[in-house]
């Protein structure tokens, strides 16, 4: 993965002509596979392709970018703090990543959490 900063996620993310999310160009930026955010969206991996509008997939694409600003709160290293959302076990969330709270629903829990300790609170 090159060298990606949070405006660089802001511009490939976006569907060039249109008000929504590009996913494919989300997976690529966040290093992840099609099907694996596809899963995080609760979507059909071809929904991605066939129904880049559908209001599931962008409610989720959504929330990502919200919680990937908070991450960068945490950690400015754009790539680390990548690395922070798919790979570190939380413990107050029953050591689940940032990601899988996503992929539950729990979007605000995650920015909540980021929040807390980009202010030095470690919950």
């Amino acid at each position: 993965m090159s060298r990606y900063t949070f405006a660089d996620l802001l511009t490939s993310a976006s569907d060039p002509g249109t008000s929504r999310l590009s996913a494919i160009n989300m997976a690529n930026v966040l290093g992840i596979q099609q099907q694996e955010l596809a899963t995080i969206a609760g979507v059909h991996r071809n929904t991605l392709r066939t129904h880049p509008d559908s209001p599931r997939l962008q409610a989720a694409l959504s929330d990502i970018v919200c919680v990937v600003s908070a991450a960068v709160r945490v950690e400015p290293d754009f790539e680390r703090a990548l690395f922070l959302l798919k790979h570190q076990p939380i413990a107050v969330f029953r050591h689940k990543t940032i990601l899988q709270l996503i992929q539950e629903g729990r979007a605000t829990d995650a920015v909540d959490y980021l929040d807390s300790i980009s202010g030095g609170f470690v919950g």
